[in-house]
């Protein structure tokens, strides 16, 4: 027979109220006293019925949690975050992947809000609008530098200031020829063309129309791409580039280096979103690093504390921190 909440009480010789104080984590418990407890649980094999814990709450303990790509490195590494937050607060987190498509990201918001299956909603999304999800009832937590309105949590970066520090590093190496390579469409990549020009501009150097390419995804062959069509239609050439995300750069690196071109000594290359791949390329890419970790866990402790009824009122507005990773792409060396 499977083990019960009893058997974990008496294997870890505390009340029965105890073991569910450390499930239902409604009551802070010593740590020692919860070591007990899950200790007992790993011996015991006890699996924890959590919809049954939930539905007894009125909830499900199930959350969703809408990406665009689940390919692209930096959704999935996300994700890996929030499924462990989400896991760390008793929530079970189902997937799905919209294409990036708006009319597939409005269809799927409301499918997943009028089922009744979720107690809340993560969506990263690249086409909704403050009129898509105003009259949506479950609490959502919105990621990325989208505008939908105030009615719902968002946790984003500050784009255009990270974009403003990566080509600021590739102005200090020296190098006044800096393309952009990017969609040019999203709100994100305006932000981070607005952070690419502001640099420019503060530092009194041109930019070359040019040298802002658009890139119709964030993959890495339209990376490859872009840098074929810099060399073929310019008889100014970069020397150095400033990708809107990190497999752009990496396809760009490739393009360079069948094109005979060193990284980062004829061409420094620099990315953003720090995703895992970019630390093992040859160079080592240098990168915008925003805190996956901290906008995992942020998202999922502002939409716990919505379902709970602790946070009412408006949407809240964080804005987590990034920093450069410097590698061999800009410096040289790794």
């Amino acid at each position: 027979m499977p083990a019960t909440l009893r058997d974990v009480a008496t294997r870890s010789g505390v009340s029965l109220r105890t073991v569910y104080y450390v499930l239902s984590r409604t009551v802070r418990i010593a740590p020692d006293t919860e070591a007990k407890v899950r200790q007992a649980m790993d011996d015991l094999g006890y699996r924890p019925n959590l919809l049954a814990q939930g539905l007894r709450k009125g909830r499900t303990q199930v959350l969703a949690m809408m990406v665009p790509e689940l390919d692209v490195p930096y959704f999935s590494e996300l994700v890996r975050i929030v499924i462990h937050a989400a896991r760390e607060r008793g929530y079970i987190l189902m997937l799905d992947q919209t294409d990036g498509h708006a009319a597939r990201e409005r269809e799927m918001l409301d499918d997943l809000a009028r089922t009744g299956l979720f107690d809340g909603i993560i969506v990263s999304s690249l086409g909704l609008t403050p009129e898509d999800i105003a009259d949506q009832k479950v609490p959502i937590v919105l990621l990325g530098e989208h505008l939908v309105g105030e009615l719902h949590d968002h946790v984003t970066i500050d784009s255009a200031a990270a974009a403003k520090d990566a080509t600021n590093h590739l102005l200090d190496l020296g190098r006044t020829r800096i393309a952009a390579i990017g969609d040019q469409k999203s709100r994100t990549a305006s932000l981070r063309t607005q952070g690419y020009l502001e640099a420019h501009r503060d530092r009194g150097v041109a930019v070359d129309d040019n040298f802002i390419v658009k890139a119709r995804r964030y993959h890495r062959s339209y990376g490859a791409d872009a840098v074929q069509r810099l060399w073929q239609q310019n008889a100014r050439r970069p020397d150095g580039l400033f990708c809107y995300n990190d497999l752009l750069a990496l396809g760009a690196m490739k393009e360079l280096h069948r094109l005979g071109l060193r990284v980062p000594d004829d061409v420094a290359v620099i990315g953003f979103d720090d995703i895992e791949e970019g630390e093992y390329s040859i160079p080592g890419l240098s990168t915008v690093s925003p805190d996956k970790a901290q906008i995992g866990t942020t998202a999922i402790d502002l939409l716990a504390d919505r379902i709970a009824g602790r946070r009412t009122g408006p949407g809240e507005k964080v804005v987590i921190d990034h920093n450069l990773v410097i590698r061999g792409s800009t410096s040289g060396t790794d």
